[in-house]
């Protein structure tokens, strides 16, 4: 009997480890587990734009004279009309150039009386018989273009001295005025700075920088994943960070065909034209994020994603089978943004879907 017992020992000690085993691998009841109920929604798919408010077009003003700022007549934010006086440049040429304008104009003068003198000798001499009518025009085109070289020494001379100077019907003054119609977004310069000339070689000083502030754009960029998606005259709702409780209306007006890098990220600028009548004042440079509605599904079955089961291309969630028990069924699904999804076929509105069980962490 004592061996026996020593025998039978053992194995109710395996019996019990099994099952203690097989207690702790059965399944929960499903009355424990959580359900969701299939409803009716909204699916929305989107893309993010990081980037600011900016105007439309935006003028950079420059001087076509040489000098200082003598009078400013405008200051930052003050609305201007095309036209109107901004500042004065007051011309300093240095004694050497000043002298040196003079001497040109002399120079100028000398050369245009010789070359008149010139012209009348040779027509003496057609008259006569004695030159052809081409030496007579060469005498001619002389003296003329002598005249334009003698009349453009005494306008820069006069610029120089004055200000300002009448050419054709064209008045040229050291009064800088609007080129358009528009708020002063930035002011460069103070009375007493120095002033370089727009030319054909050199880019001249910025003075001043207008926008026409009723026509606001959104420039931005978005990520390579979502500009795929995009199309021209999508929707896009428009935050801007200094103004968090208000949505400002856009459209899509163009996406760029090259990408840039920034923060070694592959990014590609887009732009979006913001609606008027917004009702809110806007201010270049406001940092903002767009949302672009690429895609959107309205009053559809929908389900949180977190419940479907992606297997091997196909979709399936967890719904109470004919015993109680859970059982897979296989559903089609449609739009989704990552957090709710749509339900295309397979489950009905108001049909209970399981959670998924919470695994333990052991």
């Amino acid at each position: 009997m004592k061996r026996k017992i020593l025998w039978m020992t053992p194995l109710l000690g395996v019996i019990l480890v099994i099952v203690l085993i097989a207690t702790g691998k059965k399944k929960p009841a499903a009355s424990h587990l959580s359900t969701v109920k299939v409803s009716r929604g909204t699916v929305i798919e989107k893309a993010l734009a990081i980037g600011t408010i900016e105007p439309v077009s935006q003028i950079s003003v420059k001087s076509k004279i040489s000098g200082v700022v003598k009078r400013l007549f405008v200051d930052e934010g003050d609305y201007v009309k095309k036209g109107e006086p901004l500042l004065e440049v007051q011309p300093e040429p240095t004694p050497m150039e000043l002298a040196e304008a003079k001497r040109q104009v002399e120079l100028a003068r000398i050369e245009m009386e010789n070359l008149r003198l010139e012209w009348n000798r040779q027509k003496k001499l057609y008259e006569e018989g004695l030159v052809s009518e081409k030496q007579l025009e060469d005498a001619e085109r002389a003296f003329r273009q002598a005249q334009i070289r003698y009349k453009i020494a005494s306008e820069r001379l006069a610029l120089l001295e004055k200000g300002k100077v009448q050419v054709e019907n064209m008045n040229i003054e050291t009064i800088v005025r609007a080129p358009i119609s528009g708020y002063v977004l930035e002011r460069n310069i103070e009375p007493g700075d120095p002033v370089v000339p727009l030319t054909s070689y050199q880019e001249g000083t910025v003075l001043m920088r207008i926008a026409d502030m009723s026509q606001l754009i959104f420039r931005g960029t978005v990520d390579e994943i979502d500009v795929g998606k995009l199309r021209e005259g999508m929707q896009a709702d428009i935050q801007i960070g200094a103004l968090p409780n208000i949505t400002i209306k856009g459209k899509v007006s163009k996406i760029a065909l090259k990408s840039t890098k920034r923060e070694n990220a592959t990014v590609f600028p887009v732009e979006i034209r913001l609606q008027p009548d917004s009702g809110v004042t806007l201010r270049a440079g406001y940092s903002a994020n767009a949302t672009i509605i690429v895609e959107k599904h309205e009053n559809v079955l929908t389900i949180p994603e977190r419940v479907v089961i992606f297997r091997d291309g196909k979709t399936f969630v967890r719904v109470p089978g004919p015993d109680g028990n859970p059982v897979e069924k296989e559903i089609e699904i449609g739009l989704s943004n990552a957090i709710t999804v749509e339900v295309i076929s397979g489950l009905k509105e108001g049909d209970p879907v399981y959670e998924k069980p919470v695994r333990k962490i052991e």
